[in-house]
């Protein structure tokens, strides 16, 4: 059992960590031209020219907030709707569980555009709520998806404890519910951070070119062709939802049984 742990985390090793020391690497250094004699030259003119840039800390700004407001609504979201589709039973139930899923299959652009027209009308387009809500439509579905397989895992027994013993409806999701679904919330957060994160389109078309984020920053720096101020790019791109997940595992921390469970693992 001991050699399968190591080969996996070798393994693991190999195709996680080697990329992201190469992408750092990369952007340390000037391009790599190995095939006419030119190996690793170290510089830091990658970062100045990125940092150069006059909208990047405001779309880092923006864009963990916007993510953040994304990730707090999943949350809330994914939790309620994937306990009622777990512990309710009623007519039509898979039809509404296919239904929340249609958005991950229609054009999220289709979705956007009709969407922008409304938010014409009722004043949210060119704001960062009309942003933080057109981002729901491609996160949400996963969110909900995982946390019913999650209630799914703890089953109808476990939810019926507590309110079998007088427990009220918070004090069980504080308790009993979030606790054991830790893994489920780590899911959720990567997934709707990254897909936040990587949107443009819909965020242009709704944002209208007021709420600048990230992948609007990024794409015009596709024009210099530049290996090392893409690779900059992408170690600063890749922090967010690294500093974002320690947020939340800080916050995980807080819940009960977290710091007695730490205890006797160690």
């Amino acid at each position: 059992m001991r050699h399968y742990k190591i080969r996996f985390y070798v393994l693991a090793s190999f195709l996680f960590l080697f990329p992201a020391l190469l992408l750092v690497l990369q952007s340390l250094s000037k391009t790599w031209r190995f095939q006419s004699g030119e190996g690793i030259r170290f510089q830091l003119d990658s970062f100045q020219v990125l940092l150069s840039d006059p909208n990047l800390w405001s779309a880092t700004g923006w864009s963990i907030t916007i993510g953040l407001l994304v990730l707090l609504i999943n949350l809330v979201v994914g939790i309620t709707t994937g306990k009622a589709l777990t512990s309710l039973s009623f007519r039509g139930k898979p039809f509404i569980e296919a239904l929340m899923l249609a958005p991950i299959l229609v054009p999220v652009l289709a979705i956007a555009i009709g969407l922008h027209l409304f938010m014409i009308r009722i004043g949210l387009a060119d704001t960062a709520l009309g942003v933080v809500l057109i981002h729901l439509v491609p996160t949400v579905p996963y969110s909900i998806k995982i946390f019913q397989n999650a209630y799914q895992q703890l089953g109808r027994s476990m939810l019926d404890q507590p309110v079998i013993l007088g427990s009220n409806p918070w004090h069980q999701l504080v308790t009993i519910e979030l606790p054991l679904m830790k893994p489920a919330i780590r899911s959720v957060t990567f997934l709707t951070i990254v897909i936040s994160l990587s949107q443009y389109a819909i965020t242009s078309i709704v944002g209208g070119g007021t709420i600048i984020t990230l992948p609007m920053v990024f794409f015009p720096f596709l024009d210099t062709a530049n290996a090392s101020i893409m690779a900059a790019f992408s170690v600063w791109f890749a922090m967010i939802p690294f500093f974002l997940y320690m947020i939340v595992e800080a916050l995980l921390w807080l819940l009960p049984y977290s710091k007695k469970m730490r205890r006797t693992t160690t």
